[in-house]
């Protein structure tokens, strides 16, 4: 058992243990958690700019292969869209819900 002379000395131990464990448990991960966000919002940046840049410039190879004039050009801008729009439509229904499943009965059970 600890003698009464010790007790500062014990205190002043358990509150420097405190201090580094909540620097290691909340400071070290948040710093990790901020590293993993900066990542993500890059690379989530750098995917816009290819898919605008592949975007358009398909459109401009389409229009390139239609024939001259401004109704055919008008035309390859239209089906551009429309090719975008189908394309942003089944990447968001291909990606996760954010509405929990629910869960499912099972026979037998009590309800």
């Amino acid at each position: 058992m600890a003698k009464l002379q010790d007790l500062p000395g014990l205190i002043i131990q358990f509150w420097e243990l405190s201090k580094e464990y909540l620097l290691q448990e909340t400071v070290g991960q948040a710093k990790k958690l901020g590293r993993f966000a900066g990542y993500s919002v890059g690379a989530a940046a750098l995917w816009s700019v290819a898919v605008i840049l592949i975007g358009v410039a398909a459109m401009r190879g389409l229009i390139s292969v239609l024939p001259e004039g401004p109704y055919w050009e008008a035309l390859g801008y239209l089906i551009a869209v429309v090719i975008f729009l189908l394309v942003a439509a089944i990447v968001i229904k291909a990606g996760p819900s954010t509405e929990p499943e629910e869960p499912t009965a099972q026979t037998g059970g009590v309800t």
